[in-house]
Order: structure tokens, then sequence, then C-alpha cells
């Protein structure tokens, strides 16, 4: 497992590479222009530009800019946000502790939801409650998270007046004033967005698997046996369902990571997908980097977590590698 994981940090090195460069030029390809998305619609002087330009470095190549970003990096400087005037460090640190708390709500929802609908599923395959269960989750499929934000909005906020329309806090109240009650009430719906478009694959993948151990020779055999259903998923479903489900609950973070910026861009809650937006659309090219490789180190760390786990849940995968190494 050591050595593993040690294999695993060099890759992740080479992965934040490999993001940086490629992020760095799809910004100097954008067709966004840095300075005018920075001083927004009023146009300013050639003589202005050029400042603006050279404070910032923009007048310099590309690949200089990039060495020299690069070469900050390893000293832990991510330079510093044109948006917010303030260490890129700083501004995700700040932002990426509330869509935490959105993430892992949305996270453990889909889980918990996914996998109770995945052994209906198993269990119902053939009556019309399974029926309903793969028609609802094949409809989720196909909904792109922010069509699923827009019908809760219009229900529970706008019809029903029930929760508040976004932010995560109310208006005028600065997130870590709010109480926690105010936080819960802007959470739910933004939550709920994003965990039910994760629900969909997790109940299809989790039922198929459950349905083959229902259908196996020692269940039929613990049937035999005189052992309910209830017997049986517990006993024998649970634990062997255990390995694939976390597999596919890790293997989501970075759906759930992208999903959030839509989640957070549809009800204007603050969090990092939403910074990740705003730095796009008026090229905060050092924001924008930054956000770029904590996303990919977030996901990385969660697919870790994940490898850990295997050996944990199922200490065959541990007994196959000592025997190879033997």
């Amino acid at each position: 497992m050591a050595k593993k994981i040690l294999v695993r940090f060099f890759r992740a090195i080479i992965l934040m590479v490999a993001v940086s460069i490629v992020t760095f030029g799809l910004v100097e390809l954008s067709p966004i222009d840095t300075v005018d998305a920075y001083v927004g619609e009023n146009g300013i002087s050639e003589e202005k530009r050029q400042q603006i330009e050279e404070y910032w470095g923009l007048n310099e190549p590309p690949v200089v800019r990039y060495v020299k970003w690069a070469g900050n990096i390893t000293h832990g400087d991510m330079g510093t946000s044109m948006i917010y005037r303030q260490p890129v460090i700083k501004v995700i640190g700040e932002h990426f502790r509330l869509s935490l708390w959105l993430m892992i709500t949305a996270w453990i929802l889909s889980g918990v939801v996914g996998l109770l609908l995945g052994i209906l599923l198993a269990v119902y395959k053939d009556r019309p409650l399974g029926a309903g269960i793969r028609a609802y989750c094949l409809a989720l499929e196909s909904a792109p998270a922010f069509w699923v934000g827009m019908v809760l909005l219009l229900i529970f906020s706008v019809k029903l007046k029930w929760l508040p329309m976004g932010l995560a806090s109310p208006v005028g109240v600065p997130a870590e004033s709010a109480s926690l009650a105010e936080r819960l009430r802007h959470l739910i719906l933004p939550a709920v967005t994003l965990g039910l478009t994760g629900v969909s694959k997790i109940t299809l993948q989790t039922g198929e698997k459950f349905r083959q151990i229902l259908e196996s020779d020692y269940v039929l055999f613990a049937r035999s046996r005189g052992e309910s259903t209830a017997q049986i998923i517990q006993r024998h479903g649970l634990r062997n369902v255990l390995l694939p489900f976390v597999t596919l609950q890790f293997g989501a973070i970075s759906e759930l990571f992208g999903g959030s910026v839509l989640a957070e861009t549809v009800f204007t809650y603050p969090g990092l997908g939403n910074v990740t937006v705003q730095s796009a659309l008026k090229g905060d090219i050092p924001l924008f980097i930054g956000i770029a490789l904590f996303s990919a180190l977030f996901v990385f760390g969660g697919n870790l977590i994940a490898d850990i786990l295997y050996v944990i849940i199922d200490p065959r995968i541990r007994e196959e590698g000592v025997a190879h190494e033997n």
C-alpha cells in the first residue's frame, strides 16, 4: 500500500504539471481579452491599457509568464486574484468551505438514496415499483443539473415560497455571521439539485450488481434454507455490493465537483463553482488556473481514498498484492 501511495504521489505531480500547462494554454487561446474583462464596459486609453498589462505581467510572452508562475508555485505562491485583489490561495480557501458543505451534503444524499433505490430496483425488478424506479433514473440521467435546479427553484422558491431563492445566507448577512439554521435553509435546494443528479447512476449500477447477487447460487442456497429477502440483503447483499458502491461513490467526486459549478450558478451560491465561472468570464487568469489545479488535486485525493478503502473493505485485494510480490 505504501508503494502504491508513493506511485500515486508522483502521478499527482505529473498530473498537476499537465493540468497547469493545458489550462494556461486554453486561457491564452480564449477569445476573452483579459484587460477588457478586467476594466469592464468602460473604455480605457492605450496608455492605461499598457500600465495594466505591465502591472499584471500580461505584456510578457506566454512562456515567460508560465515559467514565472510555475516558479512561484514551488514556493507556495499561486499569485493574486485580479477580481478579489487577494492571494489566490485565500480566495479558494474561503469559497471552498461553502462548496465543501454543499458537496458533502449532496454526496451523502446521492449515496444513501442511490443505494436504497438500487436495492429496491433489484428486489422488485419485474414489478411496477422496479419499472418506476428505472424510468425515474433514466429520466434523471438525461436531465442536466441546471435544469433540475431551475425546476426546484420554480416550485419551492417561486410558487410555494418555502425556501430561499439563492445565496448562502440572507441578503445583507455574511455567510460566516448567519446562524446554522439560516445556512441550512439556503443549502437545501443546491444540495438536493446536486444530489439528485448523482442518484441515477448509482441506482442503476448498484441495482444491476445487486440483481446479480440475488441470482447467484449461494443466495439460492440461502433461500432454500429459509432465509427471508431482508436477511439475504443484510447478510449477503450489502457486503458484496459495498465494494462497487464505494467505487461509484468516490468515482463520482469529479462529476460532483463539475455539477457544483452549475448548481451554484443557478442558485447564486457563493462557493468555488460560482467563483470559477466569474474568474473565467472576467479573465482572472491566476485564479482560474489555481482553481483548475485545486480541482484536479481534489478529484485525485478522492480516487486515492477510494483505493485505500478497497483494501480495507476487501482484504483479498491486499492478499493478491502480497502474493504477486512474492
